[in-house]
């Protein structure tokens, strides 16, 4: 394992609101929505975009505050379950999707696209996301058109991205921060076309044709569940042990999909004005210790769900390029590679799924066409 420096503190207050609605988190107009999903095969292939099977459940942590572990009471932010070798992606919309933000993702405190500490300077050299055109991450970019997918693991066993790239695992989680462009650069068009809403009746219109109405949860992204209270009638009792229940994101199978290059330059976005949220995964066990609700059930395989004939897929996005992929991510082995290294048999079927193309659904996705901005040009010394 590599050394890498500690994680800089930021003397900077966040402005943006943080929300927590129906699941998703909202930072400023940006939400954020985590997806459970099929684990892909650790074979060495490509495999295209697998399907939602649901929302994770989100809750605050202040709404539990004699219920969790001691250090979420610093961090504070949000907390979800996953199982472990458990797979999810990351979906972001907005209701203003004429107005993008730039995001930076984080697992463990390391950047998802870039592979160095986190940091929440926006630099020339891109390591975030900009909101939309980008629609979906589902893993950490360790090569260029490629992602190896986010999979749940314990903290303490040298599993996680943070483990491997830092020597320790002492954040897990995933971290986010969002910052809002610069006043002035962009106004409300008269007409507008909203990507993120474009995929929802195209892809429910998809799902619907090729799948049971029972299934309707298998396409790409779904549409927001009736909201419920995080909050719940329980008695008081002392902060639960959570050694070994906490979780954090190793790498898993390989996957194509593309980090779009920002269309629009890294001095658009306002690094003084920016919301970030900690997003803490725990295992089942500790999530029903915490909330006494119990998790959602592991997803299906990814060969039961082909055999099926149930649809994945795919994007028509290749003119708007593809940020260069991470030599320092490139490096980190995927969970199989670890069992392998410590001899342990296999804790999942790693056998090559073929799907056929008939089963891959694909969807255009538009290039911005900022035509109400005003760009600054080199000036006459």
């Amino acid at each position: 394992m590599s050394t890498r420096p500690n994680v800089a503190r930021s003397t900077t207050k966040p402005t943006l609101a943080v929300k927590l609605e129906h699941d998703a988190v909202q930072i400023g107009d940006l939400r954020v929505t985590f997806h459970r999903t099929l684990r892909i095969p650790d074979d060495g292939r490509r495999y295209p975009l697998p399907p939602s099977l649901g929302r994770f459940p989100v809750c605050r942590v202040e709404d539990y505050a004699d219920r969790v572990p001691a250090s979420w009471l610093e961090h504070g932010g949000v907390f979800l379950p996953m199982y472990q070798r458990e797979a999810m992606w990351l979906s972001f919309d907005s209701d203003r999707s004429w107005r993008p933000q730039a995001l930076k993702v984080a697992v463990g405190m390391v950047n998802a696209v870039s592979g160095e500490p986190w940091s929440q300077r926006i630099d020339d050299e891109q390591d975030y996301l900009v909101c939309p055109p980008q629609p979906w991450l589902d893993g950490i970019k360790s090569e260029d058109g490629i992602i190896r997918q986010f999979v749940a693991m314990p903290l303490g066993m040298g599993y996680t991205v943070e483990g491997q790239l830092t020597g320790e695992e002492r954040f897990g989680g995933i971290q986010l921060i969002a910052f809002d462009p610069k006043d002035g650069v962009f106004t409300e068009p008269q007409e507008h076309v909203d990507v993120m809403r474009r995929y929802e009746v195209a892809q429910s219109s998809a799902a619907d044709d090729m799948i049971d109405s029972s299934e309707s949860d298998s396409y790409r992204p779904l549409p927001a569940p009736a909201g419920r209270s995080m909050r719940m009638s329980r008695p008081n009792r002392r902060s639960p042990e959570s050694a070994g229940a906490e979780m954090g994101l190793g790498a898993g199978g390989r996957m194509e999909q593309q980090i779009y290059p920002d269309p629009y330059g890294a001095q658009t976005w306002d690094t003084h004005r920016f919301g970030r949220v900690y997003v803490h995964i725990v295992n089942s066990q500790l999530y029903e210790d915490i909330t006494g609700r119990r998790p959602p059930a592991s997803p299906i395989s990814a060969q039961t769900y082909t055999e099926h004939g149930y649809p994945w897929f795919d994007l028509y996005d290749e003119h708007l390029g593809d940020v260069q992929g991470s030599d320092i991510l490139a490096g980190v082995k995927s969970v199989s590679e670890i069992d392998s290294e410590k001899s342990f048999k296999p804790q999942q079927d790693e056998t090559t799924v073929a799907i056929p193309d008939v089963n891959v659904v694909k969807y255009p996705v538009a290039k911005p066409t900022p035509t109400n901005i005003v760009r600054d040009g080199d000036w006459p010394k």
